[in-house]
């Protein structure tokens, strides 16, 4: 029989229950999908809610809101770390197993941040807390995917991604609220609390699989000797830092550069929020019927989209329409990551996780180029130009991972 950790195929459903008597039920797969969302959307609410608690954490702990910045370096910088070494190191787990695991590590790092004495602490928390989110979404998208057919796998990649994108629009500004509201603490055990939930509904509805045969940490390693694996991270790295590079400063965008109130930051970040989830929904459907032509099309429009950012951003309604279009840009995510089952072969697991260190890289070096414009007097809508210089770069590797393949397969 087959199992989750084989490739889908295409009778619809490989995916079986670890004693072989019964195939997945679409109930079934829906309640999976459910719970795999769950844990994204934990994941999103906890790593976006300490953006709109730093002054409180700062005050808490007698530190700056620049110093206290530093948790989410730390938080980002597990994810790279995280993702690639628990993905080799649990080569011989089943996906179940692993899925578990990772979740419970999530969960234990969101209640302990919330009970951290000290600043250093709390910072190291969030280190721990950051090593399996990508490991858990490469794995989450590997399970998902292998139970449909192939040309619906980013479809399926896509609803398990949609917890984080609904986190963006719903976890985020309902932790936020209640971490102001109450404490800061509050907020993150109710990441912790989600982080639970996610256990259980994994360990109910979740079949015990069984390790793919000739799973090892040397197999895994393998992902890291084929040169399509390495082209398409540099992908997710470079050419998807642009939507980070407008992100990270789009409140001062909004108030500084198109006049509008404070009050209507919130409303710019929803857009942001709104144009991730469409995104998502549609882009994963678009990859079904063209994953090159999805990654390559939505590279191409971020240039001419991010251009036009910078161009109009003191524009309110411009502003409004463009950060809403940036937030579409998610439509590449389901896409990079399916392409990256493709190229891995027999190495999933690694290439899957590896794909959100690769995102993180994106975010850390879209907000760091940035700002370095900014810091150089160009204003804050030149962040949009920087977003379009990452696309072209990423559109570029992209370009060279698609003439590469052909040439291979002429030979």
């Amino acid at each position: 029989m087959t199992d989750c950790s084989a490739l889908p195929s295409d009778r619809g459903t490989d995916f079986l229950p670890a004693n072989g008597t019964q195939s997945l039920t679409p109930l079934m797969m829906i309640l999976i999908e459910i719970a795999l969302a769950a844990g994204g959307f934990g994941i999103g609410t906890g790593e976006f809610v300490i953006m709109g608690l730093l002054p409180d954490v700062a005050t808490t702990y007698g530190v700056s809101v620049p110093e206290a910045g530093r948790v989410i370096s730390a938080y980002a910088l597990g994810v790279v770390i995280g993702a690639p070494i628990i993905a080799v190191l649990a080569a011989k787990l089943s996906r179940r197993t692993l899925l578990l695991m990772l979740m419970g590590v999530f969960a234990i790092g969101n209640v302990t941040s919330a009970l951290a004495p000290d600043f250093w602490s709390f910072t190291a928390l969030r280190f721990v807390t950051g090593l399996p989110h990508g490991a858990y979404f490469g794995v989450a998208a590997l399970v998902a995917a292998s139970m449909v057919p192939p040309y619906r796998r980013a479809r399926a990649v896509g609803r398990v991604m949609l917890g984080l994108t609904i986190a963006t629009l719903i976890g985020t500004p309902v932790a936020t609220f209640i971490g102001q509201l109450m404490s800061w603490r509050a907020a993150f055990l109710m990441v912790g609390a989600i982080g639970v939930l996610t256990v259980v509904l994994i360990a109910l509805y979740l079949p015990k699989d069984k390790v793919a045969e000739g799973a090892s940490i040397r197999r895994e390693l393998g992902a890291f000797g084929r040169l399509q694996v390495w082209l398409t991270l540099g992908v997710a790295a470079v050419g998807f830092g642009g939507m980070f590079s407008i992100f990270s400063y789009i409140a001062k965008t909004t108030t500084d550069t198109a006049g509008l109130p404070v009050g209507m930051v919130a409303i710019v970040l929803a857009l942001f929020g709104i144009g991730m989830n469409v995104g998502n929904v549609v882009g994963s459907r678009m990859a079904d019927y063209s994953l090159k032509g999805t990654i390559g099309g939505m590279l191409a429009f971020n240039v001419i989209l991010m251009t036009v950012f910078s161009l109009t951003a003191a524009d309110p309604v411009m502003l409004c329409i463009c950060v809403f279009l940036t937030g579409c840009g998610f439509a590449a995510c389901p896409a990079v990551q399916t392409r990256l089952m493709d190229v891995a072969a027999d190495a999933q697991t690694l290439a899957a996780a590896s794909n959100h260190s690769a995102f993180n890289i994106a975010n850390a070096l879209g907000a760091w180029l940035g700002g370095l414009v900014i810091s150089w007097g160009y204003g804050y809508g030149s962040t949009g130009y920087v977003g379009a210089a990452l696309s072209a770069l990423g559109l570029v590797v992209f370009l060279v991972s698609v003439l590469a393949e052909k040439r291979s397969s002429s030979r």
